[in-house]
């Protein structure tokens, strides 16, 4: 039997550990949190499936903490806050243990590339849907074209019902969702790096099952914009909301209110104190971002890439619409997210994948037997990629 620990208990973590226990006797799985009550929720959900999970509550932003909790286990599964992950990356990989990670840090995880690749590590990051899934694709677009002039990916995950005045809910971290909405985004423009603000240039998108969505930029090529400058001269990655959200954001961030810089206020006793006002604005907005019980939620995702195949233009293009699952009650961002994980943590757990070293899924999609083996993992979840090839 593997065993496996999970690092995050939350919506993610918990599809990462009812995934990995679908296969009774496959896994022996811990999850491991900060939070008392997100590991008893976990540990509860998996129960009523028939899974069995242990909880260590656990400060996962230190190092030590993890080293001892890790020791244990053969593979590790990372869903983390982003400005935690980077760190919690290094501990894992010079504690000499496997990794899969989703989590949106903002550090350039190739910067352990090294390290890994010295301790005979190998840490997949970024697996989850966007980026992960998205990459997977685009490297086998750019792998499968015999010149890849432009690759273009566009994913939101959205509520089905739309409610004023944001008319959006974050299926993961809302602190991560806000580090989207104010890191500057990297483009590759020409075979050129060029970096735009985020929440810039929108357009209008249609979309099967959801109708009209507005597109803006967001930092999400990540690797791509280093594993592919040279390779790929036009890519770009943007982020899709109902329409209406971008003006909201760009007032929110304007006033201020997305700012870590502390600022002095008055208070009721005529005395001053300091506060943040990402730390406000999180008091305020993040629960009307939450999903409450039974609030369900899609994902859409399109993957293009544009070139040519035997001198002759193609455009490749993935296409994923998934719901909520009623039946697990999972979200479905979560298992969108969750799923690419665990079917890299199965294939690291059994040595299919095992060279040294911080792996970026487009790598990855450069096999195409790979690519092969997780659409289809994905399908037997009940998450379709639906493929298109047509002249460009």
């Amino acid at each position: 039997m593997h065993t496996a620990i999970i690092l995050g208990a939350g919506m993610v973590g918990s599809v990462m550990a009812l995934d990995l226990g679908r296969v009774k006797g496959e896994f022996e799985i811990t999850i491991a949190d900060s939070r008392a009550d997100a590991i008893q929720r976990v540990v509860d959900r998996c129960r009523e499936a028939g899974i069995a999970v242990r909880g260590e509550i656990a400060d996962l932003s230190d190092a030590a903490t993890i080293r001892r909790l890790i020791a244990p286990y053969n593979v590790v599964l990372g869903a983390l806050a982003s400005r935690i992950a980077f760190d919690a990356l290094r501990t894992v990989i010079e504690t000499g243990k496997a990794y899969a990670d989703i989590s949106f840090m903002g550090e350039d995880a190739l910067e352990l590339d090294t390290l890994a690749r010295e301790r005979g590590v190998t840490a997949v990051v970024d697996m989850g849907v966007a980026p992960g899934m998205s990459h997977l694709l685009a490297g086998r677009a750019a792998a499968a074209l015999s010149v890849c002039e432009r690759i273009e990916i566009y994913v939101g995950g959205l509520p089905v019902e739309r409610r004023w005045p944001y008319q959006y809910k974050a299926a993961f971290s809302p602190s991560d969702v806000v580090e989207e909405y104010t890191r500057p985004t990297r483009l590759v423009e020409h075979g050129k790096v060029v970096v735009r603000p985020a929440l810039s240039e929108p357009e209008l998108m249609e979309f099967d099952g959801v109708g009209t969505l507005e597109a803006f930029n967001t930092d999400g090529l990540r690797s791509l914009a280093a594993t592919h400058l040279g390779r790929v001269p036009m890519m770009k990655e943007k982020t899709l909301r109902y329409p209406g959200h971008i003006e909201l954001m760009r007032v929110l961030r304007e006033t201020g209110l997305f700012n870590e810089e502390p600022v002095e206020i008055a208070t009721a006793e005529g005395g001053l104190a300091r506060i943040r006002p990402r730390d406000l604005m999180a008091k305020l907005l993040f629960p009307m971002w939450t999903y409450g019980p039974g609030e369900e939620d899609l994902t859409v995702m399109r993957v293009i890439g544009e070139g040519t195949k035997n001198g002759k233009p193609v455009r490749m293009q993935w296409d994923l619409f998934d719901r909520f699952d009623r039946e697990t009650r999972c979200t479905s961002m979560a298992r969108t997210t969750a799923f690419p994980c665990t079917i890299i943590a199965r294939m690291l757990a059994r040595g299919e994948l095992s060279k040294p070293g911080v792996i970026v899924p487009e790598l990855l999609g450069s096999n195409a037997k790979i690519v092969e083996h997780v659409l289809a993992e994905h399908a037997a979840r009940g998450v379709e990629y639906r493929y298109s090839e047509t002249a460009g």
